[in-house]
């Protein structure tokens, strides 16, 4: 294979010192004749914080079906509690005042880390994204570098031929004169 620099010139249209970190580790590997392609599952998950994989649980829970018909169980069971079997007593009487601060202190945190969630996973797309464009690109340059090959043999097969025809056309040359 041609050096990088050979590579690079056929191939793109732009000096070696002006590609991308990316284009360059691309180059890299495919010189090397190396895998570029990862488990971006793994990889991404290898670099999540503790905090990130709590906010990711949270949001994985509370976007749930299972939670939400726990929680539609839990405020019924605390309407019934506080409007039927403690009516006289209740701790909570209706319009469940200490009820709605808890639920807005709950909104209050969860808002907040579900956008966590979301927010990663966003760069998890841009991670994902830009393994696509790797992987990607490195086929592209295995299928132009395949062609390039592919076309060399051809301009080598079809000089042969020439020569080939050559010395029949000087043999025919020499029987006919």
């Amino acid at each position: 294979m041609h050096s990088i620099s050979n590579f690079v010139h056929l191939h793109f249209d732009r000096p070696t010192e002006e590609l991308g970190d990316i284009e360059k580790r691309v180059l890299r590997r495919t010189h090397e004749r190396k895998v570029i392609s990862t488990d971006v599952n793994e990889a991404f998950a290898a670099e999540a914080t503790f905090g990130a994989r709590v906010a990711d649980g949270i949001a994985r829970i509370g976007g749930s079906w299972s939670f939400i018909i726990a929680f539609l169980a839990f405020l019924a069971i605390w309407a019934a509690i506080n409007t039927i079997v403690l009516a006289t007593r209740a701790f909570d009487p209706y319009p469940f005042v200490f009820l709605n601060l808890i639920l807005s202190m709950l909104a209050a945190i969860q808002a907040p880390i579900i956008m966590m969630s979301q927010n990663r996973q966003t760069e998890r797309d841009r991670f994902e994204a830009a393994k696509d464009y790797e992987v990607n690109l490195k086929a592209e340059l295995e299928v132009l570098s395949l062609h390039q090959k592919i076309d060399m043999q051809v301009v080598t097969e079809l000089a042969a031929l020439r020569e080939e025809v050559g010395r029949l056309n000087a043999s025919l040359a020499a029987k006919g004169a």
